[in-house]
């Protein structure tokens, strides 16, 4: 099994590591020679099949290669097919144990790490994965041709030595912790896949990987098959046992919310994750669910809370001005949704690190003082003060009404002004916004917004593409407002500077959503990255929290602090309980296992 790691950063004494895996703050849960993972049934038949549907907004696919910008994959490719150096565990964090590395050591100076290749390591084809393969799926990952997000996330790796076929060192540029868990997650692929052909043009070839799965029957553009594969080369090693039990995964993809809906209830699927509060509380109901056949489970999970929210886009001019943005979210009443659209379900999100020690709360201390001093003037003077609070309808003087007035005032103040029928600025212009969308039920959501927005002559226009075209002006920035769940990381670290690097603003595909630029970020940034502790990281991270959420780059929607699944019980099971940070289809995809292991037929 393959878990994606995130970017960490890494807290351990500048003595060398040299042991089965790496760990963060320098202890690993299991030893060496651990057997297999506590949350796994070592027992678990092999066979059956999963059915399930994607958790991603893709309508469709047009690609096997998950590794360049154009194009949509099928869900799920990457974890199934490719292996890499190291693999996490779901039951503690930022740790990564030998998967195709039997050990790992990292210099004392921690300007390098060295993995040692198992022997026994084999890709499809049957052919061993060599020390060249991952200097080659390196060098591909951080070419033009594959997307940005790496070239960002690795950038500070100065480069890769073959020392022998089954030995391969990473060397960094500066001694950044982060980096050996980070370069031990790149997927490894083979040198003959798509050889000879650049590899932006490597489109429908099939992936040549190491992983546990291969692709099996495809209905291209609609579902896809994974089909174990009998002679993974891993299937006894500590890290996988227990791992891979379905004989076939089938990912099947429905064009809109009802036809998954319908089809869960008739059966044609195994197992869904459920994000509706309103599918949840209403809607998800039937003979199958009233036999015992079909479940509804909802269990706690321990996962960063992420920071799901409406992206500005200050490159945009009409966004570029913070009391502009600070003004759309007073525009919104999420007390009220919550009431009348999310059942109470969805806690509001309130700041970029939720649920993670990096979340900044109270007045900064001093050290973050420390780092926030030299930006004074240049940040918001708010960030000197009380952490941020996301505007709260039933409190005190913030109702609605207060809320639309302040917002009437901050766009007074950055020279917007109603005039005919509109919010106009100096030159007549009216504030007109688009907000891009690829899910049918976004409006739903957007709807009471864009009503409160027109009570101060905001016009706020909602498009409603599909995803492919959605994806397409993502990745060129082509869009007002959008909105996303930016995934949140126990111990942030490279994968900011994507986020709010200046740097990555310009770069078309990268995660810049909100355009940021500015000196002070990327100077907190780079502290985030480079802390050698824990006591250099939280003052770094609560100060760049502060700078954040104080900016209005982005306005926090909700969370969920726990995964709501549906499964049919005749067919799955697993071991309880759940690992505290297992996402959900990963975890069942991973550990399940089929109560019908003979069922599984092409």
């Amino acid at each position: 099994m393959r878990l994606f790691f995130g970017a960490l950063i890494l807290g351990l004494s500048a003595s060398a590591w040299a042991a089965h895996g790496y760990a963060l703050w320098g202890e690993l849960k299991y030893p060496p020679g651990f057997t297999h993972f506590d949350y796994v049934n070592p027992q678990a038949p092999k066979g059956g099949e999963l059915r399930l549907v994607s958790n991603t907004r893709y309508s469709t696919f047009d690609k096997y290669n998950p590794f360049t910008m154009k194009g949509s994959p099928p869900a799920y490719l990457s974890n199934l097919l490719f292996d890499s150096l190291l693999t996490g565990s779901m039951d503690e964090t930022s740790s990564g144990y030998g998967l195709l590395a039997e050990d790992v050591k990292v210099s004392d100076d921690r300007l390098s790490v060295v993995f040692r290749l198992r022997p026994e390591a084999r890709f499809h084809n049957g052919d061993p994965v060599r020390a060249e393969d991952v200097k080659h799926s390196y060098d591909t990952l951080m070419s033009p041709q594959a997307s940005p997000g790496y070239r960002t996330m690795l950038h500070e790796v100065a480069g890769v030595d073959v020392i022998d076929s089954r030995t391969v060192r990473f060397r960094f540029k500066v001694p950044n912790r982060e980096l050996p868990l980070t370069v031990g997650a790149i997927p490894v692929f083979s040198r003959k896949w798509g050889a000879g052909k650049p590899f932006d043009e490597v489109v429908t070839d099939t992936p040549i990987g190491s992983g546990p799965y291969r692709i099996g029957p495809v209905r291209f553009g609609r579902d896809i098959t994974y089909v174990r594969d009998p002679q993974y080369w891993a299937r006894d090693l500590n890290v996988a046992r227990g791992a891979s039990n379905f004989e076939r995964i089938t990912v099947k993809i429905y064009r809109d919310n009802t036809a998954r809906l319908e089809a869960m209830k008739a059966g044609e699927f195994d197992f869904m994750t459920v994000y509706s509060a309103g599918d949840w509380a209403r809607r998800i109901t039937g003979r199958r669910f009233n036999t015992g056949e079909l479940v509804k489970k909802e269990l706690q999970h321990k996962l960063p809370a992420g920071f799901q929210s409406y992206v500005l886009n200050m490159r945009r001019p009409m966004l570029r001005d913070p009391r502009v943005r600070e003004a759309l979210s007073l525009a919104i009443d999420y007390e009220w949704m919550n009431r009348q659209m999310f059942y109470g379900g969805y806690p509001r999100v309130k700041d970029f690190f939720g649920n993670t020690v990096c979340q900044a709360t109270g007045m900064p201390d001093a050290d973050e003082l420390a780092l926030l001093e030299p930006w004074r003037g240049k940040v918001p003077d708010a960030v000197f003060g009380p952490m941020y609070e996301p505007h709260n309808t039933e409190k005190a003087g913030q109702s609605l009404r207060d809320n639309l007035r302040k917002a009437k005032e901050l766009l007074r103040e950055a020279g917007w002004t109603y005039q005919n029928g509109a919010l106009r600025n100096a030159k007549g212009q009216a504030m007109v916004l688009e907000y891009l969308d690829s899910r049918e039920g976004g409006i739903r959501t957007v709807g009471p917004w864009t009503q409160n927005l027109e009570k101060l002559g905001i016009r706020l226009r909602f498009a409603a593409v599909d995803f492919a075209l959605y994806q397409q002006r993502v990745d060129k920035f082509e869009y007002d407002i959008i909105s996303l769940n930016i995934p949140g990381t126990p111990y942030p670290g490279q994968e900011l500077e994507q986020l709010f690097g200046s740097k990555s603003a310009d770069v078309e595909g990268s995660a810049s959503y909100a355009g940021v630029k500015s000196p002070a970020v990327d100077a907190l940034v780079k502290r985030v990255v480079s802390a050698s502790s824990l006591q250099e990281l939280l003052p770094a991270c609560h100060a760049l929290d502060r700078v954040i959420m104080h900016s209005h780059y982005h306005i926090p929607q909700w969370t969920l602090s726990s995964h709501r699944l549906v499964y049919n019980a005749h067919k799955l099971a697993y071991q309880p309980p759940m690992p505290a940070y297992a996402r959900a289809e990963e975890w069942v995809m991973s550990t399940w296992w089929s109560l019908q292991p003979q069922a599984s037929k092409p």
